[in-house]
């Protein structure tokens, strides 16, 4: 059997989940969000995942709510989103610098990130498991690789091997393209409302079975290089007045800037100055 997934506090520094996530490319973070922010997201968001009806396929699943722009509908997305531990070890297995040259000068250039998808996830009673996958299949990325994604699965509810916890497949960021899962090699994410696991876009994992009486509900927000398309499109998600509302930071993470050196521009100028009234 596997070696269940390594769980830090939230109180850990960021090179303790950055060296996790290089080893295993998953990690449980316990308690990262507090209570007033759960309930206010499923204040929030509860409303409208109740209309949503399921998926129609083994990946979406079948017995499976999705609800997404999440950042229109819920302002405690920002909580989530600037976590310094979440957002701080993303930036440090994303934003790492690679050697170019402009003619006879050598400079060091580094993406940025932003965010690419977000989704609140319910599965029912009575769906199957999720086929195992990687993220980093949405862009069409060679395994192994760098890591250009960083996702966060925050549990609103209890996480047990019976409700379907996320099966994670640790190390399996590190196998060559050729090498498949095997059942036998997953673990599952079980965890408590307000923690959450972390993994890299490289990591095989998908949505566990739900064998229990009750719905089980995870909200999942991934960061990706700056220099990559957002899975979901954040400037048809979120209209730009709600942009407007939120810190320039966030702005920033939703696509109103540059990705270095110069991708992104409008008018040959940073977008950030779209936003302003």
């Amino acid at each position: 059997m596997p070696a269940d997934l390594t769980r830090l506090p939230a109180t850990a520094p960021v090179s303790d989940v950055t060296a996790v996530l290089e080893r295993d490319g998953g990690v449980i973070v316990e308690d990262l969000v507090d209570e007033t922010t759960l309930k206010g997201l499923w204040d929030d968001l509860g409303p409208a995942l109740d209309g949503v009806g399921y998926g129609d396929s083994s990946f979406t699943g079948q017995r499976t709510k999705r609800l997404s722009s999440l950042f229109a509908r819920s302002r405690h997305m920002e909580r989530i989103a600037l976590d310094p531990l979440y957002l701080g070890t993303a930036r440090d297995l994303i934003e790492r610098p690679s050697t170019n040259w402009f003619g006879r000068q050598r400079t060091d250039l580094a993406p940025n990130v932003q965010v690419s998808i977000t989704q609140l996830i319910q599965i029912w009673p009575g769906e199957t498991a999720q086929p195992p996958h990687r993220d980093d299949i949405a862009h069409l990325l060679p395994s192994p690789g760098p890591t250009n994604r960083v996702q966060i699965m925050l549990a609103m509810s209890e996480f047990t091997e019976e409700n379907g916890a996320t099966m994670v497949y640790p190390g399996s960021h590190l196998w060559e393209a050729e090498r498949a899962p095997r059942p036998e090699e997953a673990v599952q994410a079980e965890m408590d409302p307000g923690s959450c696991l972390i993994w890299v876009g490289g990591l095989f994992h998908g949505g566990g079975a739900n064998l229990a009486d009750d719905a089980r509900t995870g909200l999942t927000l991934a960061l990706v290089r700056g220099n990559l398309r957002q899975e979901e499109n954040q400037y048809l998600a979120v209209p730009r007045e709600i942009v407007r509302e939120y810190p320039e930071e966030l702005q920033r993470l939703l696509g109103w800037g540059l990705c270095p050196p110069f991708l992104g521009w409008y008018e040959q100028e940073d977008p950030i100055r779209l936003l302003d009234d």
